[in-house]
C-alpha cells in the first residue's frame, strides 16, 4: 500500500489518525518505541527486513495489518496474530472491514481484566491482578507473575499507557508495580512481601501519597 493511498484511506475514517509512513521498518521502530501505536500497516517486502520478521519485534499492544501483493505469506501472517491480511489492490470496503476489527478489539479489551502479552511467537493471556510487578530490561520488559516471568519486546513507557492507573503505578524508570501487591515502604525501597523494588526520588512523593 503506498503512502499516499494509506493517507487517503485514513482521512476517510474519523477514528484513524496517521502517525507516520516509512520506507524502512528500522525507521518505524523509532516511533513504536516513543509512542503507543494502535495498528501498523505492514508490507511483506521491505528494505532491510521482511514484514513477517519485523512483526515479531513489534510491541504486543500494536496490532498488525499486512498489506501485500503476496498471498503466499497469509498463513504465516495469521500465525503472527495479525489483525488482518490485505491483498493488493486494496479497496476501501476491504480496508474498512480490516480496521473495524480494531475498534471491536479495543472495546472488548476495555471491558476485561486481562492483558495479552506477546513473547516471541507465543501469546499469553493473563489476569491483571496476577501481575506482581514489571521490570524494564533494555528493549524488553519482564512481567513477574506469581513466581513465573514472561519477557516481551516493548518499552516500559509504552506499556505504562495501556495499564489501568487504578491498579498499577510507575515507581522507578525501570519498574511498574501492582498497587495491591505492595506491603510496605522501607526508606527508598518498596516491599512486595519478600520482593524489594527501588523507588526513584522523582517518584517517591507519588508513591507515598498513592500507596500509604
Amino acid at each position: 500500500m503506498s503512502k499516499s493511498f494509506t493517507r487517503k484511506l485514513c482521512k476517510k475514517l474519523d477514528f484513524l489518525e496517521l502517525h507516520g509512513s516509512y520506507e524502512s521498518p528500522l525507521d518505524a521502530m523509532v516511533t513504536l518505541k516513543e509512542q503507543t501505536i494502535d495498528v501498523i500497516f505492514l508490507d511483506i517486502q521491505m528494505p532491510d527486513l521482511k514484514g513477517t520478521d519485523f512483526a515479531k519485534m513489534i510491541p504486543a499492544e500494536t496490532k498488525v495489518i499486512f498489506t501485500t501483493a503476496y498471498s503466499d505469506y497469509a498463513i504465516q501472517g495469521f500465525e503472527l496474530d495479525a489483525l488482518d491480511y490485505l491483498l493488493k489492490p486494496i479497496t476501501f470496503e476491504r480496508f474498512l472491514k480490516a480496521v473495524s476489527k480494531l475498534k471491536v478489539t479495543h472495546t472488548e479489551v476495555s471491558k476485561t481484566e486481562y492483558i495479552t502479552i506477546k513473547s516471541g511467537y507465543d501469546l499469553h493471556k493473563i489476569k491483571l491482578e496476577d501481575i506482581d510487578y514489571i521490570e524494564s530490561d533494555s528493549e524488553y520488559v519482564v512481567f513477574y507473575l506469581n513466581g513465573r516471568k514472561i519477557m516481551s519486546y516493548q518499552t516500559l513507557k509504552s506499556l505504562e499507557k495501556t495499564l489501568p492507573t487504578s491498579m498499577f503505578l510507575r515507581v522507578h524508570r525501570s519498574y511498574i508495580v501492582n498497587k495491591a501487591k505492595v506491603t510496605g515502604l522501607k526508606g527508598r525501597d518498596l516491599l512486595l512481601n519478600e520482593i524489594i523494588i527501588p523507588v526513584s526520588d522523582s517518584y517517591y512523593n507519588t508513591v507515598k501519597s498513592e500507596l500509604f
